[in-house]
């Protein structure tokens, strides 16, 4: 077993994490998210073509007044994936895009996927992802409070806040899209984030009960050092499968994948910085269980 004295750290992580989900938090609020099609509504084109550029593409487009356009590589060369705001008759738009493309790039355009998504349908999507990423905290919150004492859930939310923030605060300082993808990647952050704390809690409350003489800090330190093993034997694999989603699963998984690889790092991260150094907070104690112990048996 490992005897690293984490507790130690304890303060300055909980600084950096502080600087960290306030800058997080301005640049949301501030700045806001790259809503991708899904959310902001617009049309979507999968194309291929042979010796042409994406700058080459994105020229012809804006010369159209298609609103927001975005162009980029997509899988093998020649493949492109063009987010245009602009929506209409497929009948009409679609035709009128392709003509344009072919005519101004002296090349044969093959459109191999078009898609359209209305603002009504796109503002039904993001109000149902901020209803999963809602009832799945909830969830998270009741299980926790039913499993653990209050101190111990109100660590663990306080850390899902912390880990889903600091994910979303990257996706907004680095301006990346956020579409249905990324919202599968958050909810998978929040139950990997909640499995690891619950393991360190689980331990936490085995050792408060066994060692009256320590206080949280040392309990904590044992603890985390007791499940450090297990803490990075699982984030290291999961971390080889996603940075193998990264680098070959092409583009249609990187914001996934990337989304995945910031909430396994910064989950793990939070069991140990963020979650721990709340129950010294709140000062628990082994009388905190027997407290707790002697309200449920009467």
């Amino acid at each position: 077993m490992t005897n690293i004295n984490f507790s130690s750290k304890f303060k300055h992580a909980n600084i950096f994490s502080l600087v960290l989900f306030f800058l997080s938090t301005i640049f949301i609020i501030f700045k806001g998210l790259n809503y991708g099609i899904d959310f902001k509504g617009g049309t979507l084109i999968e194309l291929r073509s042979n010796n042409i550029e994406a700058s080459s593409i994105r020229d012809v487009l804006k010369n159209m007044n298609l609103g927001d356009i975005n162009v980029k590589k997509f899988g093998k060369d020649g493949d492109y994936l063009v987010k245009v705001e602009q929506m209409g008759d497929n009948n009409k738009l679609i035709p009128k895009i392709k003509k344009n493309l072919s005519d101004s790039l002296n090349s044969d355009i093959n459109f191999r996927r078009v898609e359209n998504v209305g603002p009504k349908v796109s503002a039904e999507l993001l109000q149902s992802g901020i209803i999963a990423i809602s009832l799945s905290l909830a969830a998270m919150l009741f299980y926790i409070w039913i499993r653990f004492e209050w101190q111990f859930s109100i660590g663990s939310i306080i850390a899902l806040f912390h880990d889903v923030v600091i994910t979303l605060g990257i996706f907004s300082i680095l301006s990346l899209e956020i579409n249905l993808s990324i919202i599968a990647a958050v909810l998978t952050i929040v139950g990997y984030s909640m499995n690891d704390t619950v393991v360190i809690y689980d331990r936490i409350r085995e050792n408060l009960g066994k060692y009256h003489r320590l206080n949280v800090s040392d309990i904590a330190n044992l603890s985390i050092n007791e499940t450090l093993a297990r803490t990075i034997i699982t984030s290291v694999t999961t971390l080889l499968a996603l940075f193998s989603i990264f680098i070959l699963g092409g583009e249609i998984l990187r914001g996934f994948s990337f989304a995945m690889i910031l909430g396994v790092l910064i989950g793990t991260y939070s069991s140990i910085f963020v979650a721990s150094p709340i129950l010294k907070m709140f000062k628990v104690s082994h009388k905190t269980l027997e407290k707790e112990e002697e309200k449920i048996v009467p």
